[in-house]
């Protein structure tokens, strides 16, 4: 078994044991989102049961020693819509039967209705009452990328916008305003989640595109500039990572491929800090296109979140060393291919089996990493 080379620890985001963000739901939060539903508590009591339990998680991220912690999306139901929904100007819509598998999506979105603003958005208090809970430890937040608000955005229509470039520059305003929102309440740690790039991945989703009169390479260069224009302002103390995901509903997947059809385009020219990945099968190919990457730190999502089974340390060491082959040890991180619950249904494994899994993360780095 090849034993990977030695480097150094990290003191600052990302971590050399980095999160991807969300956590199985606790019963407590279900069953107090049950009630809230029903009608039988408040809104505001209902807000206080995720901040009790938001601070257990909080503490038990700490008690393993790791360096950043996050809110474990508690307060979500899905891990972009959320987010989406609080940006004035965006409503929620039902898709159409159909429209959509079952099995790897609950049917909502949401559709523009009018021009597009970034004001009194929920998630600015939900981020100041959860880095009180984390105290001097890093806070993570995560939020969907403004590619991802124009992909989705694409499929449902506007009659708001008249052309795409005006769509564009107002995209970026809302998420230059929310970077500086975020960073305003105390955030250094900001990551952008995105499906769109495990799409452009996949031969049949870009086959599908084509067939829609879109171009994926030219989509790919636009996305790219759209997130390059919302970050650009970003003060210099804050980290802003891009994690690529190719879906993660209740363990499901929707696109597979490797990252060469968008490697030169992303990783050669997205200005994010760091890009987490995911590698945990071959649905993800091998590390040869990490051979773009410029001064970015990839943080390596070796560790499936999509089934309770813990991977082999040595073979986790073993993908390290092949991928110190083409990236600088030293700008390389490991984490989970993705977080334990995109939307509040959760993965397919127990609360025990998410620990297990973060623990590994956490020991294998300590062991590469001094």
């Amino acid at each position: 078994m090849i034993s990977p080379v030695t480097g150094t620890h990290r003191n600052a985001p990302p971590f050399r044991c980095d999160l991807v963000g969300s956590f199985l739901r606790t019963e407590e939060i279900k069953e107090a989102r049950l009630k809230h539903g029903s009608g039988e508590i408040t809104a505001q009591q209902l807000y206080e049961t995720e901040n009790v339990e938001i601070g257990k998680l909080v503490e038990q991220q700490k008690a393993l020693g790791l360096q950043v912690v996050t809110d474990g999306e508690f307060r979500r139901s899905w891990w972009h819509l959320d987010f989406f929904l609080g940006i004035q100007g965006t409503e929620k819509i039902s898709l159409k039967q159909g429209s959509v598998k079952p099995e790897a999506s609950r049917a909502e979105s949401f559709r523009i209705v009018d021009k597009i603003t970034f004001a009194d958005h929920p998630m600015i208090r939900q981020f100041t009452d959860f880095q009180k809970l984390a105290g001097g430890t890093v806070a993570k937040m995560t939020i969907p990328s403004p590619a991802l608000f124009h992909f989705v955005e694409d499929y449902n229509g506007n009659n708001v916008y008249p052309d795409r470039e005006t769509l564009f520059t107002d995209i970026i305003r809302v998420y230059q305003d929310a970077v500086q929102a975020f960073y305003d309440a105390g955030c250094r740690y900001l990551q952008f989640d995105d499906t769109t790039w495990g799409t452009l991945c996949s031969g049949r989703h870009r086959a599908h595109l084509r067939s829609r009169g879109i171009d994926p390479e030219e989509l790919a260069l636009d996305y790219v500039r759209l997130i390059n224009e919302s970050i650009k302002n970003r003060p210099q103390d804050m980290t802003i990572a891009l994690h690529v995901c190719r879906g993660n509903f209740r363990s499901t997947w929707f696109a597979a491929g490797g990252y060469e059809p968008v490697a030169e385009t992303l990783f050669g020219q997205a200005e994010v800090d760091a890009f987490f990945l995911e590698y945990d099968n071959e649905r993800a190919g091998g590390f040869e296109p990490l051979r773009f990457i410029k001064d970015q730190f990839v943080v390596l999502g070796l560790v499936t979140t999509k089934h309770g089974g813990l991977e082999s340390k040595e073979i986790l060491k073993a993908r390290i060393e092949e991928a110190a082959q083409v990236v600088d040890i030293n700008k390389l991180c490991l984490s989970t291919q993705c977080g334990f619950a995109s939307t509040e249904e959760g993965n397919i494994l127990t609360e025990e089996e998410q620990w297990d899994k973060i623990r590994l993360v956490m020991e294998t780095s300590q062991e590469i990493w001094i």
